[in-house]
């Protein structure tokens, strides 16, 4: 062999050995892809976390106010519920009141029979509805000689000095009723004038 032929034989094996040393390097390069440096994975988790804490609180703050929107709404029913039941309670008395003033009437009229079974029916259909009133705290607006009440009675007639005292209620002419602090019906009284 020539030694121009060994030399291209010797560099061609050179090549041969050096191929497989870049091409192992060359896997390197890609198989180890360029990692970040530390600090920047560590910026980069750090953001997420304030992320993430930024949403739990969002979300918690969300929470709260659909949980106090929702007390709120439930307490607002409770009272409505109830108010709307007290009122249903007040408009069933206000009706029923002529049926008592009727049966009051009819106590008075049959004072003056002989049938006795007609006054024990008459009294005792009164005083169970007097008790029905009572379970209801339906009470009597009573206030005969007091001064008079606008928010309690309305004066239809006027009295005359000799009949008490000026200013006062001297009669009353259909009974008023309050159930609790409402007034259900104003009681309809004569006033002595001042």
């Amino acid at each position: 062999m020539s030694r121009h032929g060994k030399n291209a034989e010797k560099e061609q094996q050179e090549n041969v050995s050096r191929e497989p040393e870049e091409a192992k390097a060359a896997e390197m390069e890609q198989a180890e892809p360029e990692q970040p440096a530390p600090e920047d994975e560590a910026d980069k988790m750090g953001r997420q976390l304030e992320e993430a804490n930024a949403k739990v609180a969002e979300y918690l703050s969300m929470a709260q106010r659909v949980q106090a929107d929702f007390e709120n709404y439930r307490k607002r029913n409770e009272s409505v519920r109830a108010d709307s039941y007290a009122e249903g309670r007040r408009d069933v008395a206000a009706v029923m009141l002529p049926v008592l003033d009727n049966l009051e009437r009819a106590v008075e009229a049959s004072a003056s029979s002989q049938d006795e079974a007609l006054k024990n029916g008459v009294d005792l259909v009164l005083k169970q509805m007097m008790d029905v009133y009572q379970k209801l705290d339906v009470q009597p607006i009573d206030r005969l000689g007091e001064k008079f009440d606008p928010n309690l009675e309305n004066a239809i007639l006027q009295g005359t000095a000799e009949e008490g005292e000026p200013g006062t209620v001297c009669q009353v002419l259909q009974k008023g009723y309050r159930m609790g602090d409402k007034v259900i019906r104003h009681a309809m009284v004569k006033v002595v004038p001042e």
